[in-house]
């Protein structure tokens, strides 16, 4: 990931700003106001808002698509409360990861990298690639498939182009960071404006909405299955190891006070994105509820071919059109995000660095080969979220660990109920790997 522009905010001064583009000189200038309280209210605000947003776009990749649709055309409402949990925790999760960049100027990789064993990072660093490489497959099969919908693309082709394009969003950096966080955050607002336009065409049952959002509910182990990968596809372990190489060089503090104010901006930030992908998430599954399980369409969104057809037969005014364009702006964001999540493990991990193109070229064969034999796309979506959800606890352990440590926080450790709430969504996951684990062998 091309380094971003490190500064240093006490006392009015920000040093080393003379290598900032002039766009990135003017978020830093302001950074440095709000820090002093010389901006205030939403204008303090606006210079910290980003990071959170890149790391988003996982939350709302292909693999949210897959899964909220299977869930929703499958068991209709009642997995709602699902969505509504994972979103919760990843916000307490990307929070921490956050707050770890900004405490201690690195990323999560590099601090396992200096305090573990080297057999435990190698471990570390070897499952976290094989957790991106299962990334790369949902959002390059989600990207092509949106290609697919739209344009009739042959899906190995739809890939090829998948990856020209992300390579061109990835080329942003070189222009600053402000240039790629704001075409990521534009392509999550094309995702939100199609949902708010397919939810409310689908006239779902808003009784059933709040009823199902705010009261657990399972049926049988086919739904357990489901729950674990609408978790996968939500807490995205390759985001925990970003967020945190989001933080580190963008705004640093001088002294603990001035990380810990940085840290609040940054609370905002997480709050708003991860809200933002909350909503997103609860559309597209109340959506398949509403299109396809109140018509006894039940298998109708394990195919995402066919839930494009099926918005445009039920929801018509080009609702598959709408959705094709939300799946495709998904799938091209979330890739370029995935590259630079990658680049960000195993540089801190094993301290390798390749070019993001070259790393992007790589991950790019999984995906071509399971398009190649034909594999069902939207069944690897799904299947690839479940595989996702058993890497969280190996990014979510070292990072409850870290952040608990007051000498390693400088000041900004977990408070007790955050320890505790971060405990127990690990001891939730794990429970879930185990479970599921059990249940299928």
């Amino acid at each position: 990931m091309a380094e971003l522009v490190r500064t240093t905010v006490a006392q009015s001064v920000v040093v080393g700003a003379e290598n900032a583009l002039p766009g990135e000189l003017r978020v830093l200038r302001a950074a440095e106001r709000s820090i002093t309280g010389e901006r205030r209210g939403i204008r303090a605000v606006l210079p910290f808002l980003g990071p959170a947003f890149i790391a988003a776009v996982a939350y709302v990749d292909p693999g949210n698509f897959a899964t909220n649709m299977a869930g929703g055309s499958r068991y209709g409402y009642m997995l709602l409360w699902v969505v509504l949990a994972a979103n919760l925790m990843a916000m307490l999760i990307q929070a921490m990861s956050a707050k770890l960049g900004i405490a201690t100027g690195k990323s999560l990789p590099e601090i396992c990298r200096d305090r573990f064993p080297l057999p435990v990072v190698y471990f570390l660093w070897v499952q976290a690639e094989l957790i991106a490489m299962a990334t790369d497959l949902a959002e390059f099969v989600g990207a092509a498939l949106g290609l697919n919908i739209l344009f009739g693309i042959p899906l190995f082709a739809a890939a090829l182009l998948t990856g020209v394009a992300a390579f061109a969003i990835l080329g942003l950096q070189a222009w600053g960071f402000r240039r790629l966080e704001a075409t990521i955050t534009g392509l999550v607002g094309l995702i939100v404006i199609a949902f708010g336009l397919e939810v409310f065409r689908a006239d779902p049952s808003w009784g059933s909405v709040a009823r199902n959002t705010f009261i657990p509910s399972l049926d049988g182990r086919e739904s357990i299955l489901l729950a674990a990968g609408i978790l996968g596809a939500t807490v995205m372990p390759h985001v925990i190891y970003l967020h945190s190489a989001l933080t580190q060089k963008r705004i640093v503090g001088a002294n603990t006070e001035a990380k810990r104010k940085i840290f609040h901006f940054e609370l905002v930030d997480v709050v708003i994105a991860m809200g933002i992908a909350g909503v997103i998430n609860l559309a597209m599954l109340t959506t398949a509820a509403a299109v396809f399980n109140s018509r006894g369409l039940l298998d109708t969104g394990s195919n995402l071919t066919q839930v494009a057809g099926g918005f445009e037969q039920y929801l018509g005014t080009h609702s598959g059109v709408i959705f094709g364009i939300a799946l495709l702006a998904s799938g091209i964001s979330s890739s370029s995000v995935g590259t630079l999540a990658g680049q960000v493990v195993m540089q801190g991990f094993i301290r390798r660095k390749i070019s993001v193109f070259l790393r992007r070229a790589i991950t790019m064969v999984p995906a071509l080969i399971v398009i190649g034999i034909h594999f069902d796309p939207s069944r690897a979506l799904v299947l690839s979220q479940v595989f996702l959800s058993f890497g969280i606890p190996f990014a979510m352990i070292p990072l409850v660990l870290f952040t608990r440590d007051k000498r390693l926080m400088n000041g900004l450790a977990n408070g007790r109920l955050t320890n505790y709430a971060a405990f127990a969504v690990a001891a939730l996951i794990i429970g879930l790997n185990v479970f599921l684990l059990y249940q299928t062998f």
